[in-house]
């Protein structure tokens, strides 16, 4: 039996559908000017990828584009390189999935270094391989699955079209069966370290647990060491990598100007989250949320525990964040300081202007008509937006 939430949000997913099955005829295209509190917005197509999940950008406006399927691109002069050589091989079934090639980012120094960080999936290395036995909360979802596997990040020097000197510096632990929710958004804070985040691997538990690294922000050193001053560091009852946990699946982290790291969380049945986080804090899940299991029993909000560190905005329905950047640049600047993440299910860019740090003064949705999966900020301020399609675009937006 549903809550009164979990229907009140399954008529509005209903409803939603039926909306957009009536929509289907005839079909529209996707706009290419969209109007904004920074004035008209051009939308300009410049190459498609399969299922683009990460960007970086590079000294000279290049960039940097991974492809779920396992491929590395560069994007420059407007050209689409041949996949780089040399990345690590990923698990990648079937088109839609989660996993595969994820983040890509690139070192603070690399001018002088050409180093970049990958996070993609792996499977065990003993190709290891178990039944998958359900999941109640998740209903009738079909999580059938019995790949091992689990988050990796690798870093590599970037020479021409080619990853050299790959070492593989952080895994997930511990590899589980098949399912999502590996993350893994790859930041650089001001501090230079490196901080990652690392889904619960649908697997609810692992969550609030100090002794695995799944739904976790985490943070290290780009080497893949530990920082000393991290919250466990030098303790035997928690993990040293920890930098806050009690996370559901993290597509989209952002440092803001002054230097606070902001994460985006995809909630279940609704509860999408907006969190600031803090150094060892416990954000809840599963124990709370503003949203609900798909099917029961339902989860206490986040008001009924105080001593859980509550989100700064929620949503309900949901906006399946993912990708998120401060602006700073010249092209819009309305738009600066403010937080720009993509949606998924709402197909726009949301931009979020922050009232301190308890809440969400400003609040724009610019309809985009696609999925957005990631966005980045050129030199000259224009934003790079990639679509999560099996023939998904590479956008450039510009006044």
């Amino acid at each position: 039996m549903h809550s009164p939430r979990q229907r009140s949000a399954l008529l509005v997913s209903l409803l939603a559908v039926a909306t957009s099955i009536g929509a289907q005829a005839p079909p529209k295209l996707p706009p290419n000017v969209v109007s904004s509190s920074a004035g008209n917005i051009r939308i300009e197509r410049l190459a498609t990828l399969e299922f683009p999940w990460g960007l970086a950008v590079l000294p000279g406006a290049r960039l940097l584009i991974t492809e779920k399927p396992g491929r590395l691109r560069i994007w420059e002069n407007g050209r689409l390189s041949e996949p780089v050589q040399g990345v690590p091989s990923v698990v990648y079934r079937k088109a839609g999935e989660q996993g595969g090639l994820l983040d890509v980012e690139a070192d603070p120094n690399f001018a002088t270094n050409r180093l970049i960080y990958l996070s993609y999936v792996e499977a065990d290395p003993n190709g290891l391989k178990v039944a998958e036995t359900g999941e109640l909360r998740f209903g009738g979802i079909d999580l059938t699955d019995s790949i091992v596997r689990g988050g990796a990040v690798a870093r590599g020097r970037l020479e021409g079209n080619e990853l050299r000197d790959v070492q593989v510096i952080w895994r997930q632990v511990p590899k589980t069966i098949g399912r999502g929710h590996f993350g893994v958004r790859i930041v650089f804070g001001p501090d230079g370290k490196l901080y990652l985040t690392s889904g619960e691997r649908m697997r609810f538990d692992p969550a609030a647990s100090l002794k695995s690294n799944l739904g976790k922000v985490v943070r290290i050193n780009p080497d893949g060491s530990i920082p000393s001053d991290n919250p466990f560091a030098g303790t035997d009852t928690a993990r040293a990598d920890i930098w806050s946990y009690g996370h559901r699946n993290m597509l989209a982290a952002a440092f803001d100007p002054s230097g606070r790291l902001w994460v985006l969380e995809m909630g279940p049945l609704g509860g999408d989250e907006l969190n600031l986080i803090q150094r060892g804090k416990n954000y809840g899940w599963p124990f709370v949320s503003n949203g609900d299991n798909y099917a029961g029993p339902s989860i206490p909000d986040h008001a009924t525990r105080r001593d859980l560190t509550a989100p700064v905005r929620s949503w309900t329905p949901v906006i399946a964040p993912s990708g998120a950047l401060f602006y700073s640049g010249a092209m819009f600047p309305a738009w600066r300081g403010s937080l720009i993440a993509g949606g998924l299910a709402t197909q726009s860019l949301i931009r979020l202007q922050l009232d301190g740090e308890q809440r969400v003064g400003i609040e724009e949705r610019v309809f985009m008509g696609r999925r957005i999966r990631d966005v980045a900020q050129a030199p000259d301020g224009a934003l790079f937006v990639i679509v999560d399609d099996k023939a998904g675009d590479l956008l450039r937006l510009t006044r």
